[in-house]
């Protein structure tokens, strides 16, 4: 999702509520950092994560409930040629699956709220996530789940990811891997694979 089909940014919510460019930067460079935010997409909570932070951070309460309060505006823009691309694979009656890494509670986002900011959303007939099911990528057990989810054989299944070693993950299950670098290079591959792109 993020990366590839959303530009997830926590600065499309920061700048909202820290005016000051550098005050921003340094705020999500030393506060709700990569690592911290990393965590709950695994098995993470980010209710007690949260309240961990704010603990470290006196003075910055709001700002660090924020991250998870108002999460869905880091998500707020889509990649239009990325949008589009799925609008068409659907047409073509490809099935479509999101796999993400991701707190728990994006899966509820996907299938209700998601779909009226990004319609394109709508076309996937299922989601796993991985703060929702217990398993991440690159693992095996994420993609193994997604082939059960979706009733497909991993060979017969095609995985697309910014991170080379999500691509290299699911390829060791028995998929075909496509590293997305951009959506004219996604969508070249896709065609060569047979796919109505």
């Amino acid at each position: 999702m993020g990366g590839v089909l959303i530009d997830y940014n926590p600065r499309h919510l920061y700048r909202k509520l820290i005016p000051q460019e550098a005050e921003m930067e340094h705020f999500l460079a030393n506060v709700t950092t990569r690592e911290w935010h990393m965590r709950q997409d695994y098995d993470g909570d980010p209710a007690a994560a949260t309240r961990e932070l704010q603990a470290l951070h006196p003075g910055k309460e709001a700002l660090i409930s924020a991250y998870y309060d108002r999460f869905d505006e880091m998500l707020d823009h889509a990649f239009p040629p990325m949008a589009e691309l799925v609008e068409r694979l659907g047409d073509g009656g490809v099935p479509l699956y999101l796999l993400s890494n991701a707190p728990g509670f994006l899966d509820a986002w996907l299938r209700g709220p998601a779909r009226a900011k990004h319609p394109f959303v709508g076309r996937f007939r299922d989601f796993i996530v991985s703060g929702h099911v217990g398993c991440w990528k690159p693992d095996a057990a994420i993609f193994e789940l997604t082939c059960r989810t979706g009733g497909f054989r991993p060979q017969d299944a095609v995985f697309i990811d910014d991170v080379v070693a999500n691509v290299e993950g699911a390829r060791a299950t028995g998929m075909s891997g496509i590293h997305h670098r951009s959506a004219d290079e996604t969508v070249a591959e896709l065609r060569a694979l047979g796919f109505p792109a």
